[in-house]
């Protein structure tokens, strides 16, 4: 059978599985209603016959345009989970690329082409590199700034994982791609800004991609999606990573954050209910915004009730958390001298004499709770170390 005339034309077309979900992305478009037939003629249900892949390759060469679009539904389904079939399918990026460059073509077709690619550059740099070669961040750009929600959600989401080769950062950064991530940012859907946030922090790695992403004055727009997110999600993990940035050498960023209501407790939120990651980031953002000003920033944190959750990581945080924990804790006290270093020694009386300062029982109780915890902890620790020093010396 003439593989290409079996192909339908894009006007019949119905949901198909979503693409790779590890980048949150999922949007069910695309498919074929004639797709269990178009499987069995072009035999794609073997992913390893070369000679199924080398047809798909020579139909996404194709003139036809229904040619185009079902080659290219066929690669992004067949790369979703296999890796072996992203290194097969990398001879598609060319044409994959020339597909988002037609103006012209219908929006299932940018749709089609943009999930292919994406799913070609997930977990494999050689594929990311080569995207961004081909020339696919003007169409991807141009789709950010589309009025169809979902090629606006597709461009953010392939920006996202093309942003993670290092590589890609500073072409991505120099061609102008980070205003319009912070306008997604600020009026994207839901699952745009979530991508566009995850994106801007890949970037903000590269030194100069954070002062272009500084100029864009962000932060309103990465707090407003803050305090709209779930705690524990990998969204506001991404804020706060990028808000400790933002936080390091820009004034201008410590004022808006005290500034902004709600700024300091979305903050203080994901320290006590983010994943272990984010509230690293977290207590980095208030430790760096109380170290550039004790005097100004000290009362703003404080009145959040951030010591319950700064308690919790001084026992059960990463390594870096404690330690900034303890720097915070040490800064938050009440004494105009605070040391740079906290002894473990000395915690409980530091906190002590915090918890005597919280305005509010409730916040004092759970303060209260966290300091008889963490003195449990630690006197625990202590017995631990005593016991195993004994057995060591009793030992022939």
């Amino acid at each position: 059978m003439d593989l290409a005339s079996t192909v339908p034309s894009s006007s019949s077309s119905s949901s198909v599985s979503s693409i790779d979900t590890s980048h949150d992305c999922d949007s069910p478009r695309g498919g074929d209603a004639d797709h269990e037939l178009l499987h069995a003629s072009v035999s794609v249900s073997s992913s390893s016959s070369s000679a199924s892949i080398q047809r798909i390759l020579g139909l996404i060469r194709s003139e036809d345009p229904d040619s185009r679009l079902f080659a290219a539904r066929e690669i992004r389904r067949l790369t979703k989970t296999s890796h072996r079939c992203r290194r097969h399918f990398s001879q598609a990026v060319e044409p994959l690329v020339s597909m988002l460059r037609l103006l012209d073509s219908p929006e299932s077709h940018h749709e089609a082409a943009l999930l292919a690619l994406l799913n070609l550059a997930v977990k494999y740099e050689k594929n990311k590199v080569s995207i961004v070669e081909a020339g696919a961040l003007e169409p991807i750009m141009n789709f950010l700034q589309s009025n169809s929600p979902t090629l606006q959600e597709y461009a953010s989401a392939s920006l996202l994982t093309l942003s993670a080769s290092a590589n890609n950062k500073p072409i991505i950064g120099a061609n102008g791609v980070i205003p319009l991530l912070v306008k997604v940012i600020k009026h994207g859907s839901p699952q745009a800004k979530a991508d566009a946030v995850m994106a801007l922090s890949n970037l903000s790695t590269l030194s100069t991609n954070l002062t272009t992403i500084i100029a864009t004055k962000p932060l309103s727009p990465i707090l407003n999606l803050l305090k709209s997110s779930k705690k524990s999600s990998k969204t506001s993990e991404k804020c706060c990573s990028l808000i400790e940035s933002l936080m390091v050498s820009n004034e201008e960023a410590r004022t808006g954050l005290v500034s902004d209501e709600g700024g300091v407790l979305a903050v203080v939120e994901v320290l006590e209910n983010g994943s272990l990651q984010a509230k690293e980031h977290a207590v980095g953002v208030l430790l760096t915004l109380c170290q550039s000003d004790r005097s100004k920033y000290r009362e703003p944190i404080l009145k959040e009730g951030v010591i319950p959750g700064l308690l919790e990581l001084t026992v059960q945080g990463t390594s870096k958390s404690r330690t900034k924990a303890q720097r915070l804790l040490c800064l938050l006290r009440d004494s105009d001298s605070p040391r740079s270093e906290v002894q473990p020694d000395t915690i409980e009386n530091i906190v002590s004499s915090l918890i005597s300062h919280i305005d509010g029982d409730d916040q004092s109780g759970k303060a209260k709770k966290m300091l008889a915890e963490m003195v449990q902890v630690s006197m625990e620790k202590s017995l631990r170390h005593l016991q195993e020093r004994a057995s060591t010396l009793v030992r022939p």
